[in-house]
């Protein structure tokens, strides 16, 4: 896993608390605060392997607990059902550390989550700490419908290989296991909840999904996000990243620590998969040229 640069020696809850009073101050000159409205950002990847279109709803760092209800999740997967996705992808934190309320009625809007090649999951450091002994966590998401990978992938289609890795921080992340049974010629989407496992994801791998930064959650303006939680600093804080595969960081959905998003919108990622773009060069079918 990566041995890059060592992790911050503060939490993002440290920081995060310490930002409070910057937040206030970027309040009162009425700038950007939100907590609860989101986004949808749409995405194009092309994707080597890939024969027919696939459109991903990938939802993470729900952080349902304290801050984040019913109501939230309510409107978050109703807007990914707006979207007909044929595969949906939750990238983990999917409750907050601190509970705040039972897990029912998460599971509950979870369950109506829909999509052909279905829901699945990865643990995030949240639901660790939420849950030390996942399993029983597990098997409820599994009940509602959604389906964790851990350290291992699934075949959806003739061309579609979906794979998914633990917290590289709380987890047992184990990439090379996580990719053992990909089948040679498909497409491979890989979801990690930590953006840091991008570094070591192999450039044949056509997208990764990861979460965990909430883009930084609290940005002040002329400085940018004040924490991003992640040992490559800003380098993957959000959006599209090649490192050496392609990736893409979302800001996620939820809040934890404050319930204050500053200059850094929550999103829905809707993300579009489509076959290689033609070799203008090969040559064209007979069909083709009759």
């Amino acid at each position: 896993m990566p041995t890059s640069p060592s992790r911050p020696t503060l939490s993002r809850r440290q920081l995060l608390v310490a930002a409070g009073a910057v937040a206030a101050g970027i309040l009162a000159g009425g700038s950007v605060i939100d907590t609860y409205r989101f986004r949808t950002v749409r995405l194009a990847v092309r994707a080597t392997g890939l024969r027919e279109p696939l459109r991903v709803a990938f939802l993470t760092d729900l952080h349902y607990g304290m801050w984040i209800h019913r109501a939230s999740v309510s409107a978050w997967v109703d807007a990914a059902l707006q979207e007909s996705p044929d595969l949906v992808v939750l990238g983990g934190d999917i409750v907050d550390q601190t509970a705040g309320a039972e897990v029912a009625p998460l599971l509950g809007e979870l369950a109506r989550l829909r999509a052909p090649l279905g829901t699945y999951a990865v643990w995030g450091n949240h639901d660790h700490r939420r849950f030390p002994d996942t399993d029983v966590f597990g098997r409820e998401l599994a009940d509602a419908g959604v389906e964790v990978l851990v350290n291992r992938g699934v075949a959806l289609r003739n061309d579609l290989y979906l794979a998914g890795i633990d917290d590289l921080r709380l987890g047992q992340p184990d990439l090379r296991a996580a990719l053992a049974d990909w089948p040679p010629g498909r497409a491979c989407v890989l979801a990690s909840h930590n953006p840091d496992v991008l570094p070591e994801v192999p450039e044949t791998v056509a997208l990764t999904l990861c979460g965990h930064t909430h883009g930084g959650q609290v940005c002040v303006p002329l400085f940018g996000p004040i924490v991003t939680n992640s040992r490559y600093g800003n380098r993957f804080v959000h959006g599209p990243v090649r490192a050496p595969a392609f990736g893409y960081v979302s800001r996620g959905l939820g809040v934890t620590a404050l319930p204050v998003r500053v200059a850094c919108p929550a999103e829905l990622t809707v993300i579009d998969l489509g076959p290689p773009a033609p070799d203008p060069t090969a040559p064209r079918s007979a069909s083709a040229l009759a």
